[in-house]
């Protein structure tokens, strides 16, 4: 049984591994909320440098000597019980809470809190919807794993009715979560190296939906028929989304403009909700931003407010965000790490005007290259020039057996010109050398790819 955070208010709560894109943003909840915070992580980053500008010390490396003192650890769940802080704790008896159990203790007794759950998409929805419910009026507690700058951050700290946050399935996590409305983005392959195989993750979404009291909602993706058959067979209300007839939500009058982004009539059950024009391009926003509208019918919100908010949305950092036109060259970054998730983003880069499109990948942790091995061959069929990094190894030891050289000759046989850059310094390096004026790049990966962007702005035109 995890310790409960309640029970520690205005006492020291230590987070190990507090970098992490959930981790800070639950440590400045915690302080916002009269907690004290310190925390550890392995590595100095812009968001360990954001927690000490906002009074929370962090101490870069992990020592036993940082627990001393503390009252309750916070921890994730990619940080082992060997790890010496969590060792020390145990030693001494400290009571610890995984971040999933953390999250699950702050969502219980909202009302209305909603877990937007998926194997992609989730960080663009929760902040869409985060956004619609405040400029509609309402005062939501929100926790994102990334960061939204109409909230200024990841983390806020709201009223007691509403709480939005992501519901992330990576170690069945979303099972610790108390919802009542589950929002089911997708089902697809990913997480691997804890999933026997897509019945196994399914499975894992039907769990999750079942914790949704019966007065409760599950909403999901109608096309996507895992994500119907989960929402369907939940015992509690269900509504879907989606194109095809058999969904309950559907955009009608559907178009999209030169640069990709939709407009359309929201019509449930054949009733217009409202029109609805989005500034974020490609098929997925569209179908994230329909979540959004049956979320926000279930709460009773102006539908004319929600219009105008996901008209305004732009986006979180590293969804598809631009980090610098350098030598004329529009570069990108965005977040997306299995095959789905890279393919979107390479679908909205062709449709921004450019000359030659170059991928800059980091494959994230070896289990996921492995496992998807065959269907990342496939996923950069189209780009122009594409550029292959070093594995990230994330929470994960090399076993050995899997390189990033070994994508190449797959990739290169499907007709991609494919180069292997081991360092982003020998990506940088290759882009400067190649690219061109009018020319687009993109990095994608959840590790720390998105440095590759900041020097690169960083260092600014070649001719400068």
């Amino acid at each position: 049984m995890a310790a409960n955070i309640f029970d520690y208010q205005h006492q020291r709560a230590h987070f190990i591994g507090i970098g992490g894109s959930s981790m800070s943003g639950l440590a400045l909840f915690l302080k916002q909320t009269g907690y004290q915070v310190t925390g550890s992580d392995r590595t100095k980053s812009h968001k360990t440098e954001h927690l000490e500008e906002a009074g929370i010390p962090v101490h870069i490396g992990h020592d036993a000597e940082s627990v001393h003192g503390a009252d309750v650890i916070v921890y994730s769940a990619a940080i082992a019980a060997d790890n010496p802080e969590r060792a020390e704790a145990a030693r001494l008896g400290i009571p610890q809470i995984e971040r999933c159990d953390l999250i699950g203790q702050l969502m219980e007794g909202y009302p209305f809190a909603v877990g937007i759950s998926g194997t992609h998409g989730k960080t663009t929805t929760t902040s869409m919807l985060a956004q619609a419910f405040m400029q509609a009026g309402a005062d939501p507690t929100i926790h994102i794993g990334g960061e939204l700058d109409f909230i200024g951050g990841s983390t806020r700290v709201g009223g007691s009715h509403d709480f939005i946050c992501e519901a992330c399935e990576y170690n069945a996590s979303f099972l610790h979560f108390k919802p009542n409305i589950a929002v089911i983005l997708n089902i697809d392959e990913d997480h691997l190296d804890f999933y026997k195989d897509i019945d196994d993750i399914e499975s894992a979404f039907a769990r999750y939906a079942a914790l949704v009291p019966p007065t409760g909602w599950c909403v999901a993706w109608g096309d996507d028929v895992r994500a119907r058959r989960v929402c369907e067979n939940a015992a509690c209300n269900s509504m879907t989304y989606g194109l095809g007839e058999q969904c309950m939500l559907r955009p009608v009058y559907l178009k999209y403009d030169e640069h990709g982004c939709a407009s359309f009539t929201a019509a449930l059950n054949g009733m217009a909700l409202g029109e609805f024009h989005l500034n974020v391009p490609s098929e997925a926003n569209m179908l994230d931003a329909l979540a959004v509208i049956c979320v926000a019918y279930i709460r009773g919100l102006d539908m004319k407010k929600v219009a105008e908010a996901l008209e305004s949305f732009v986006g979180a950092h590293r969804r598809f965000e631009l980090t610098s036109v350098t030598d004329g060259v529009k570069c990108y970054t965005d977040y997306g790490h299995n095959p789905a998730e890279i393919k979107n983003a390479l679908k909205i880069a062709a449709l921004q005007p450019h000359k030659t499109l170059w991928s800059v990948w980091q494959p994230h942790t070896y289990s996921r290259t492995k496992t998807l091995f065959d269907a990342f061959v496939t996923t950069f069929d189209g780009v122009d020039r594409l550029l292959i990094t070093d594995i990230c190894a994330a929470r994960e030891v090399d076993p050995g057996d899997i390189r990033s050289e070994m994508l190449l000759e797959p990739i290169r046989a499907r007709g991609v010109d494919v180069v292997l850059t081991p360092t982003f310094d020998d990506a940088e390096a290759y882009l400067r050398a190649h690219w061109q004026p009018g020319d687009l790049m993109i990095s994608h990966g959840c590790g720390d790819i998105d440095l590759l962007n900041e020097q690169i702005a960083l260092h600014g035109d070649t001719a400068k």
